[in-house]
């Protein structure tokens, strides 16, 4: 077997293998190999090439300050907001070492609408995931209340206009990773029988 398809074979492998890893301990990774991983997801389909995305990196105390922010959008949400729930916002950016937020921003262009720019984020989300499996590091992607809170966007520095199109929790694994389920092939796909 050549060598061009035992690298195909194994990255084919990894893409059937990929997990979410809601557990995420030190290290994250950093560096130049932190920069590898991440330009993985400008490889992603980007329609007439608009580069319509733009990440925030946030790690160490700035995790902390995030997990502020949560709590401030959960209180403006609703001001009778339990201590609990507030310590529970508070504590969300602690779960992983380094947490990525991707926004599409939404540029205007007759011929690419904003979900199309929101799909190129999102494939490119998918990019970072597998790459950091194939380093040894993973992640889980979150959304939630948080990702369409106009105080939380408003307190990152993102416009009204974009879309933060999710929180990439970024660690090393703790415990072992979910099972990977056995899927079937004609369970999801089928061929197009034309009508005419």
């Amino acid at each position: 077997m050549s060598h061009h398809a035992s690298a195909a074979d194994s990255i084919l492998q990894l893409m059937r293998e990929r997990v979410s890893y809601p557990r995420l301990a030190e290290p994250a990774p950093s560096g130049d190999e932190l920069r590898e991983i991440m330009m993985t997801a400008l490889r992603a389909p980007d329609h007439k090439v608009l580069r319509p995305a733009r990440y925030m990196l946030i790690e160490g105390q700035a995790r902390e300050s995030l997990g502020d922010v949560f709590a401030e959008a959960a209180k403006i949400k609703d001001s009778e907001c339990e201590s609990a729930k507030l310590e529970k916002c508070r504590n969300m950016p602690m779960r992983a070492p380094l947490i990525l937020v991707a926004i599409s921003k939404n540029i205007e262009h007759p011929k690419v609408p904003f979900f199309e720019q929101e799909q190129h984020v999102a494939a490119g989300l998918a990019h970072i995931l597998l790459a950091l499996q194939a380093r040894g590091f993973g992640g889980i992607w979150r959304t939630g209340d948080m990702a369409i809170d106009d105080h939380v966007k408003a307190s990152l520095g993102i416009d009204r206009h974009e879309s933060l199109v999710g929180f990439l929790y970024i660690g090393t694994p703790v415990g072992e990773s979910k099972r990977i389920p056995q899927l079937d092939f004609e369970e999801f796909f089928s061929y197009w029988k034309s009508t005419s």
